[in-house]
C-alpha cells in the first residue's frame, strides 16, 4: 500500500507532518514529494500559496484549508477521514508545521484517536537561524512570536532577560526595531544578538551585534523579508542593577503597584529590600 492510499480491512490512515522549503525550492526532500503525492489530502494554512508549491513539484493531490479560524471545526472531520483509512499530509506556508503555525489541535486529536503521526523532517527557519548565527546552540528556548502586549509579553521579556542560554523568536519586519529596543530597555542591551533574514534565499543575511546596536539599526530601517531574532544568554547569574531597573520599569508600565514590584524583585531575584524599594519607586 502506498503511503497515502486508502487502507483496507479497517486499517487507519496516517497523519504526516511535512516540512516544506522556507525559500529555496531545492530544500524540498524526495520523501516530502512522495508523501504529498500519495496522500489522500493535503491540508495547508493558505491553499493558494501551497498550491503554487505543489504545482512546482507536479503534485496533484487536493489541497484544503486548515488554519486558526477553522481548526476547531476541521480537526474532528479530518480525524474521521484518518480513521476511515485515508492518509493526510499537513503543511504550513513554509518550513516545519506547528512552530508558530496551526496544527497542534489536529495532531493531538489524531494521537487521541490512536492514528499514527509521522513527521517528515526538512527545512526550519528556527534551526537554520540557530546554526548560522554563531550563538551557542547546546541549549535554547524558542518563543515564537511574542505576545503583542500585556502581562504575557512582560513575562516573555522577563524570561529572555534572565536566560543563561540562547533565546529565539520570530518577529514581523516592521516590529523588529521596537522589539529589540524593548529588550534593550529591559537591561539586556549589551547582550549579543543576531537578526537573521531571508534564510535560504538570494539575499540571506545575518546581522550581528549587541541588542542595543541592532535595535538602533532596525528602528532606522526595518529589515525586509522573514526574520528570526536570536538573543545570547546572560554571562552571569547576577542580574545587573540596570537589568533590574528595566524590569521594574516594565512592571510599572504593566500596572503593578510599587509594593508589589518590591516583593517581586525580592522573591524572584533575591534583591536586597532597600535596593528593591529604590528601583520600584524610580521615576
Amino acid at each position: 500500500m502506498t503511503q497515502g492510499s486508502v487502507a483496507g480491512n479497517g486499517e487507519k490512515g496516517a497523519l504526516y507532518i511535512v516540512s516544506t522549503p522556507i525559500g529555496n525550492m531545492g530544500d524540498m526532500s524526495f520523501r516530502a514529494v512522495e508523501v504529498l503525492s500519495s496522500a489522500a489530502l493535503v491540508v495547508a494554512e493558505d491553499t493558494r500559496h501551497s498550491r503554487r508549491l505543489l504545482d512546482h513539484y507536479q503534485i496533484t493531490t487536493r489541497c484544503a484549508a486548515y488554519h486558526e479560524h477553522n481548526e476547531a471545526r476541521e480537526a474532528p472531520r479530518l480525524v474521521r477521514r484518518l480513521l476511515g483509512g485515508e492518509s493526510i499530509a499537513l503543511i504550513t506556508d513554509a518550513g516545519t508545521p506547528l512552530l508558530s503555525d496551526p496544527g497542534g489541535r489536529l495532531v493531538a486529536a489524531a494521537i487521541e484517536a490512536r492514528v499514527p503521526v509521522v513527521p517528515i523532517p526538512g527545512a526550519s527557519a528556527l534551526l537554520a537561524a540557530l546554526v548560522g548565527s554563531g550563538l551557542a546552540g547546546e541549549q535554547f528556548t524558542f518563543f515564537g512570536f511574542l505576545p503583542r502586549k500585556g502581562k504575557e509579553r512582560l513575562r516573555a521579556l522577563t524570561d529572555i532577560m534572565r536566560m543563561r542560554h540562547t533565546a529565539i523568536l520570530y518577529e514581523a519586519p516592521p516590529r523588529v526595531g521596537a522589539t529589540l529596543s524593548e529588550i534593550a530597555e529591559a537591561g539586556a542591551g549589551a547582550r549579543t544578538a543576531v537578526v537573521a533574514r531571508e534564510l535560504t534565499k538570494k539575499f540571506e543575511e545575518y546581522a550581528r551585534g549587541t541588542v542595543a546596536d541592532l535595535a538602533r539599526r532596525f528602528v532606522e530601517t526595518a529589515p525586509r523579508g522573514e526574520v528570526v531574532i536570536l538573543i545570547g544568554g546572560a554571562e552571569s547569574e547576577e542580574l545587573s542593577e540596570e537589568m533590574l531597573s528595566g524590569e521594574a520599569r516594565r512592571l510599572r508600565a504593566a500596572g503593578e503597584l510599587p509594593r508589589d514590584i518590591v516583593e517581586r524583585l525580592i522573591s524572584e531575584h533575591g534583591v536586597a529590600r532597600n535596593l528593591a524599594y529604590k528601583l520600584a519607586h524610580e521615576s
